[in-house]
């Protein structure tokens, strides 16, 4: 990219400040912006959101006034930790992306520009784990590796069999993430997963056995002979 992506750095923690803003201000591609330059700007511009998860609200707001003002600026959300709701809260705002807290300026950097450069909206730019997305009034992390098998087409029987599960229990899980989620449809299975940061299933990886498979009719019957 020949002119530098304008970056607006908003709402960032004091004890990451100095390392984000000072990181990205070393790379030729990239030049610090304020609020009121955007308006002037005559190249790309993206704005990185710190979001504060106990301030939900505030960082909603944050991200509408700026699309308000400027639709076609990109918004890349960072977090530490999101639930379900959470992120259709901030996507609803008009956030494109989302990066982990923990990522590094070059990590940053590479986000940046996948943005500025026209990456599709609902774009996955790292993967984090389960566990670290999710908190009690989100999924579980259970519920979160069943989203990622679903997100990628796999039907009940097919998780079930990759997880080491009773088709019932996946289809328990199944009717939990349409409750928290309200929706089914494998297009918003999709984004969600990719949003929460879940890395993508891959093909012929493990089944779990942390999980021990329910037992059926069938496998009882067969048990005793």
């Amino acid at each position: 990219m020949d002119t530098p992506v304008g970056v607006l750095i908003l709402d960032e923690p004091e004890d990451l400040s100095a390392t984000v803003r000072a990181g990205l201000e070393h790379m030729p591609e990239f030049a610090t912006i304020g609020e009121g330059d955007l308006a002037s700007l005559a190249g790309p511009a993206v704005a990185l959101v710190f979001l504060d998860e106990a301030r939900l609200a505030d960082g909603v707001a944050r991200i509408v006034g700026l699309k308000e003002r400027q639709p076609a600026l990109r918004v890349l959300v960072s977090f530490k930790a999101l639930t379900a709701d959470d992120v259709r809260a901030v996507l609803g705002a008009g956030a494109d992306a989302f990066v982990a807290r923990s990522k590094s300026p070059r990590e940053l950097g590479t986000a940046i520009v996948a943005l500025a450069e026209g990456a599709d909206c609902l774009v996955r730019m790292e993967p984090v784990p389960a566990a670290d997305v999710m908190d009690g009034q989100g999924l579980t992390p259970r519920e979160a590796e069943v989203l990622r098998f679903l997100s990628a087409g796999f039907s009940n029987k097919e998780v079930a069999r990759r997880l080491t599960l009773s088709v019932r229990t996946v289809e328990t899980h199944r009717l939990n993430l349409r409750r928290k989620t309200q929706t089914g449809r494998l297009k918003d299975l999709v984004s969600l997963a990719r949003q929460l940061g879940l890395s993508p299933v891959v093909d012929g990886e493990p089944a779990r056995r942390n999980e021990p498979r329910q037992s059926t009719p069938q496998n009882d019957r067969s048990s005793r002979h």
